[in-house]
């Protein structure tokens, strides 16, 4: 009985804080009453507020801060209208699905995930890793690195890269904070307000952002089974005389293709022809056979800036990737580097270095690969069994492209499976035209198979 008067009472305190915080008696900011205070002036138990309290925080109405108490939230949430709907209704654009990358929510089926699942990664075993990085070279652990990064490891990514026949010194390899810092670094060092710069259509959806801040002129390529649509590649560098093309030979995200030899090769030569530097992401490179096409084994980074990382087969939490390129332009990125972050983390490249000179990598790698063809196997079986179309039907892909039946527009397929628990990556927010309708959606192979899917998608579609 107590207890049934004690969630009583924390739930119509909720109710009287939430109908003064919606009609401005507690404004955005506001910092409330303590808890002890709140239990004394209502004469209720510390439990009972902190209960109330719990169930404003859990809907967005407060937030706590340490050491100071509970604040009013400053976006505060119409009670009326959920959150998803409102956020959908906004535009489900970059930041929005980059938000939902970066949040933990395990009621929810993320399909839209960038990631492979945890317990894929889980055997890399990180916290092997710890007493060895410290043990060597501790007093370094205590001051900036190289402007270059940790010396050991550009040794052994001289080695890795060697793997793709690609012939890159360790003078030639500045390490960064994830492949996206080494894109930051490029655009920095090139671009310039109003300049040209290719992307593929459809492509990888943070750049577009990053262009956008830059004050790029973002022009969009055809991604098509076999890479980009060369007779468009071609017109857009006759006609806008770009000066950058950022393209992912391998493991296209979110299509999940392979550029061709011969599309290849032909990109390297209209980028000579017109001056172009090819800026080639490959962050899927362990995932995926060695034996795979990249122009920057065809071009000997004479006019190609190769970026990799290791976010998706080792842990995205280290932010250690990497960009490689001629000496000369790798000095002038790491100097960039240097006056924007200083350096990046010694202690990260560290522990990477000792988990990549391990023998035991090898053996992940290779298992994430079987894996990888396993979930790819059975995604493509569940998205038959809807009917959908896959724009390419790849052996080992972490992303499947594909459309569904009865859904023109996958924005609001999105929308409709938001409403039962299932987040979609919808094809609009991989292209640099923000208004394009896609029928396709980015589907991670790694979830395809939870039976949440099928059961979301037989209530969004009666």
């Amino acid at each position: 009985m107590n207890l049934q008067k004690n969630v009583s009472l924390s739930s119509s305190m909720a109710d009287t804080l939430a109908r003064q915080i919606e009609e401005g008696v507690f404004p955005a900011g506001t910092k409330l009453p303590s808890i002890r205070e709140y239990a004394e002036a209502s004469g209720c138990s510390k439990n009972t507020v902190i209960s109330a309290f719990e169930t404003l925080t859990a809907n967005g109405l407060i937030e706590p801060r340490r050491g100071s108490g509970f604040y009013v939230a400053r976006q505060v949430k119409a009670a009326a209208e959920p959150e998803d709907a409102r956020v959908l209704d906004r535009a489900m654009d970059t930041v929005w699905l980059m938000r939902e990358q970066l949040q933990v929510k395990p009621a929810v089926l993320n399909l839209g995930e960038g990631f492979p699942p945890i317990d894929w990664l889980e055997g890399t075993r990180l916290d092997q890793y710890h007493q060895r990085v410290v043990r060597t070279g501790v007093a370094s652990l205590f001051r900036y690195g190289s402007r270059y990064g940790y010396l050991p490891l550009r040794q052994s990514l001289q080695q890795k890269l060697s793997g793709y026949e690609i012939d890159a010194p360790p003078s030639q390899i500045v390490l960064t904070h994830g492949a996206n810092q080494a894109m930051d670094l490029v655009l920095r060092y090139f671009v310039r307000p109003g300049d040209a710069v290719l992307v593929d259509d459809p492509g990888y959806y943070p750049l577009f952002g990053k262009l956008k801040l830059s004050g790029a002129n973002i022009i969009g390529v055809p991604r098509e089974v076999d890479g980009p649509n060369l007779a468009e590649l071609e017109r857009c560098m006759v006609e806008h005389r770009p000066k950058l093309f950022f393209t992912q030979s391998v493991g296209h995200n979110p299509t999940g293709t392979d550029t061709s030899a011969a599309k290849a090769y032909r990109i390297l030569q209209l980028a000579e022809h017109h001056d172009t530097v090819i800026v080639e992401n490959d962050a899927f490179a362990d995932l995926r056979p060695r034996s795979l096409t990249r122009i920057a084994t065809l071009d000997q980074l004479r006019r190609t800036i190769y970026i990799g990382s290791f976010s998706k087969s080792v842990s995205a939490a280290l932010r250690v990737g990497f960009l490689a390129c001629n000496a000369a332009l790798a000095s002038d990125l790491a100097d960039v580097k240097m006056l924007i972050h200083v350096s990046s983390s010694e202690y990260s490249e560290r522990t990477l270095a000792a988990i990549v000179s391990d023998g035991h990598f090898m053996r992940h790698t290779n298992q994430l690969q079987e894996k990888l063809r396993r979930a790819t196997a059975a995604g493509k079986n569940v998205l038959k069994k809807v009917g959908a179309s896959i724009f390419k039907e790849s052996d080992q892909s972490m992303y499947l492209w594909a459309s569904l039946p009865g859904w023109p527009d996958s924005m609001k397929l999105a929308k409709a499976m938001l409403n039962h628990g299932v987040i979609l990556a919808p094809g609009a927010v991989f292209s640099p035209t923000s208004d394009k309708v896609s029928p396709y959606c980015r589907f991670n192979v790694g979830y395809l198979s939870d039976e949440r899917f099928l059961s979301a998608l037989l209530l969004a579609t009666r």
